[in-house]
C-alpha cells in the first residue's frame, strides 16, 4: 500500500508539472518597457511592433559579449537574404551603450537596433522569461507571437515561420 501510495503522488506531480504552451500574445509589461534607439531617443516595444504592423518580424535579443550571438551572425546574415522583406529588430542586453554601438558596427548588423537599459532585468525580458542570449522570436502580420523561443537560428521553426 505505501509503495502504490508513493507511485500515486509522484505520477500527480509528473502530471501537475507539464510545460504550459508558449504565450502568443506580449504582456502589457512587455509592450510598456522603454528601449533606447540609435539615436539615444526612448521608445516602448509597443512602438516598435507598431512600426512593423503588417510585417513577419524576427526579434533578436543579443549582447555583443556573446560569444553564441557572434557565432550566429552568419546564419542572421543568410536569413536577411533570404527574407529580406521580413523586419529586423535587435535588442540588446550590453552593459553599455558605448559596447552597444561597437559592436553593431564592428559586426555590420543590420536592421532595427534597440538598448534595453535594465538588460535582463527589464520589464520586457523578465515577460519573456529570457534567460539565454541570443534569443529569438518571430512576430506574425498580425502581431501574434509565432516563434517565442528559439535560441539558434537553425531552429526549423525560425525559417517555417518567415514565409
Amino acid at each position: 500500500m505505501k509503495k502504490l501510495t508513493q507511485f500515486l503522488l509522484i505520477a500527480l506531480c509528473v502530471l501537475s508539472c507539464e510545460a504550459q504552451p508558449d504565450p502568443v500574445a506580449f504582456t502589457s509589461e512587455a509592450l510598456n518597457d522603454t528601449l533606447l534607439n540609435l539615436d539615444d531617443e526612448s521608445v516602448s516595444f509597443q512602438s516598435v511592433l507598431e512600426s512593423h504592423k503588417g510585417k513577419i518580424i524576427l526579434v533578436d535579443v543579443w549582447a555583443s559579449w556573446c560569444k553564441d550571438c557572434i557565432v550566429s551572425l552568419p546564419d542572421l546574415k543568410a536569413i536577411q537574404s533570404d527574407y529580406p522583406d521580413v523586419a529586423y529588430v535587435f535588442l540588446s542586453i550590453d552593459r553599455s551603450i558605448k559596447s552597444w554601438k561597437k559592436g553593431i558596427k564592428k559586426y555590420n548588423i543590420e536592421g532595427e537596433h534597440y538598448f534595453m537599459q535594465d538588460g535582463w532585468d527589464s520589464a520586457f525580458s523578465e515577460s519573456i522569461d529570457l534567460d539565454w542570449v541570443p534569443r529569438y522570436m518571430i512576430i506574425d502580420t498580425d502581431g501574434s507571437i509565432k516563434v517565442y523561443r528559439a535560441v539558434k537560428l537553425t531552429d526549423e521553426r525560425i525559417r517555417a515561420n518567415l514565409n
